[in-house]
């Protein structure tokens, strides 16, 4: 077996190595700039990993593990013109460097290519895969929506955040090991555990990035410390506080949302005197060890050789106790 270091060498080797039209250069550049940016390339390394629990020959995975990063670097491009974002992976995101259009049209062109690779897979896995992927694509959409709802909103309820992340996250995550695993020969029961699996480890994942994002070493973490609580994101931490504080920490928190006439970072350092005070931190924590230990119990219903249980335990606590 293979570490998930390995497959995502593989991912990143196929991209610098991916084919696209030169023409339209407006259509073709932003696209190749997105991919060549990087990332964790965590959702094709799953299509590899999944797939290699059940056979050794990866050759017909590579493609649709292409499609899955593809897909979620088309999700990006939209994301950051809904978020009006600037950065992304310490380069200008694609609608700053270009314009709007060029982002939409780019996006638009980079789920298309993603539908094509799904195309050169097995007839009889096909259909199975695309239902799973367009069921998975329409769940991130969903997700996405509520996290705009959220954002003129006060009161969201925990429940309500763990299932648009749920949505936004986790699903796409579960959806790239099952369809490896469906590549691979997995039992539709097996593909199932793996699937639930994958979706407890993303759920952790994004709670992890709520509290790197407040939490995190700014020089391990790479991008700016506390820009959740900056832009008033609701988050898993931000919603517990508001919670669990008392009248007077409400009415506190509710003004630093509110005001326009403080700096960042005496924002951010308020906000946080709150969250201790709260003890958030370590509340946060224990949700990621609760998805975690749903994530182990799910592998313990999988029928595979411990070896690669333990791949997939590996995986988990790499996740969990990243620091970027």
């Amino acid at each position: 077996m293979n570490s998930l270091k390995i497959y995502q060498n593989i991912i990143s080797d196929e991209i610098k190595n991916l084919v696209l039209p030169d023409e339209p250069k407006d259509l073709y550049t932003p696209i190749r700039y997105t991919l060549a940016s990087g990332g964790k390339r965590l959702r094709p390394a799953l299509v590899l990993l999944g797939c290699n629990l059940y056979k050794q020959e990866l050759k017909q995975a590579i493609k649709p593990a292409l499609a899955l990063e593809i897909f979620h670097n088309f999700t990006l491009l939209h994301d950051d013109i809904m978020d009006n974002s600037s950065i992304r992976r310490k380069q200008l995101t694609v609608h700053k460097k270009w314009n709007k259009n060029v982002a939409i049209l780019s996006g638009d062109a980079m789920q298309i290519i993603a539908f094509e690779y799904f195309t050169e897979l097995p007839k009889n896995k096909i259909i199975p895969i695309l239902k799973l992927f367009n069921k998975t694509a329409l769940q991130v959409c969903e997700g996405q929506q509520y996290d705009m709802d959220f954002e003129s909103r006060l009161d969201v309820s925990i429940n309500e955040y763990l299932e648009m992340i749920r949505l936004k996250t986790s699903v796409l995550l579960a959806a790239s090991l099952k369809i490896g695993a469906i590549i691979g020969g997995a039992s539709k029961e097996n593909a199932n555990f793996l699937y639930d699996y994958a979706q407890n480890i993303g759920l952790a994942f994004q709670l992890q990035d709520d509290l790197l994002d407040t939490y995190g070493d700014t020089e391990i973490f790479g991008k700016q410390v506390g820009n959740d609580i900056i832009t008033n994101k609701k988050t898993y931490l931000l919603i517990s506080a508001l919670k669990l504080s008392d009248d007077k920490q409400k009415i506190k928190l509710i003004s630093l949302l509110d005001t326009q006439n403080i700096n960042s970072e005496e924002k951010i350092n308020r906000v946080k005197e709150i969250y201790n005070q709260l003890e958030i931190k370590n509340i946060t924590e224990e949700k990621i060890k609760y998805y975690f230990n749903n994530a182990l119990k799910n592998i313990e219903n999988i029928e595979l050789k411990n070896e690669k249980k333990e791949i997939l335990v590996d995986f988990a606590k790499s996740l969990i106790n990243r620091k970027y």
